[in-house]
């Protein structure tokens, strides 16, 4: 990690380096701002794939921990183990059956164990080495487990109203693209992937949170504005005024317009082999 600087600034690098830095204060909170958006949605879909008592689990880019402590507060799974390059926001609040690695899972060297569920969230996006990736997490599953990725999906294209958000928006895409190699554009294909990383029972769903004043969603979105707003700048399609109206746009009851949604998909190790 790169030493605690006075904003985030453009350059080439990875998430959590040039932009959304834990060692920027707030980060923590602009996580969890995403995780009131989403962790209601993540904790059905892996409780309906069958995640509970005895399952051994391991929660990669795992944040600030809320997927991981619902797993074994509510599924009342064994054990999860919680994986990101700085854990600091995991090791804030221990708890039982939850262990943490500081780690890149990038690396040749990951390899944690095996697990009947391996849960990704907002990981892969920021990788470009996701087809890789989604073949090495399938690996780490026991036979009969399950691997579910999610990411985000951009719904505003072309088409969209132009409004400030919608602006906002293209440019925020745009500006991690260039600076972080942040890129949702083949989040689509991950079914595919994940058959193609020899699972079975492949599916996917979309979850798009409503944009309204005040919701978790909206003030995630704000926030993430602010830490990114030089790499937004420097695509040349938003001013500072124009990030600032789009902030704005979000606080009022004109906002009309879609968030970017999560896709979730998921597939299953066969139980022996196949044929």
């Amino acid at each position: 990690m790169n030493s605690s600087p006075p904003g985030d600034a453009p350059g080439e690098g990875r998430y959590g380096e040039a932009f959304f830095s834990p060692d920027r204060a707030g980060e923590a909170e602009r996580i969890d701002f995403g995780a009131l958006a989403y962790d209601d949605i993540t904790m059905a879909r892996l409780r309906a794939l069958g995640a509970g008592p005895g399952w051994r689990c391991l929660d990669i880019g795992a944040g600030t921990g809320t997927v991981s402590r619902r797993l074994l507060g509510e599924a009342g799974v064994a054990s999860v183990l919680a994986v990101d390059r700085d854990v600091r926001f995991l090791d804030a609040r221990p708890t039982p059956g939850l262990r943490t690695l500081q780690t890149d899972i990038t690396a040749p060297d990951f390899a944690p164990g095996s697990f009947q569920l391996v849960h990704a969230r907002f990981v892969l996006m920021h990788l470009p080495e996701r087809e890789r990736l989604i073949g090495r997490f399938a690996e780490l599953l026991t036979p009969g487990g399950v691997l579910v990725v999610s990411d985000a999906v951009d719904l505003t294209s072309e088409r969209a109203p132009a409004t400030p958000y919608s602006t906002a928006m293209r440019a925020m895409w745009q500006g991690l693209r260039a600076t972080i190699g942040t890129d949702v554009s083949p989040v689509p294909s991950y079914p595919h992937l994940l058959r193609g990383a020899g699972l079975d029972h492949v599916a996917a769903e979309i979850h798009v949170p409503p944009l309204v004043p005040g919701s978790a969603i909206s003030r995630f979105w704000a926030d993430t504005w602010q830490r990114s707003r030089e790499a937004m700048l420097s695509t040349g399609l938003v001013d500072d005024a124009g990030i600032d109206a789009a902030v704005r746009y979000l606080e009022s009851d004109a906002c009309a317009a879609l968030s970017a949604g999560m896709l979730t998909a998921w597939g299953q190790k066969p139980q022996g082999p196949r044929g």
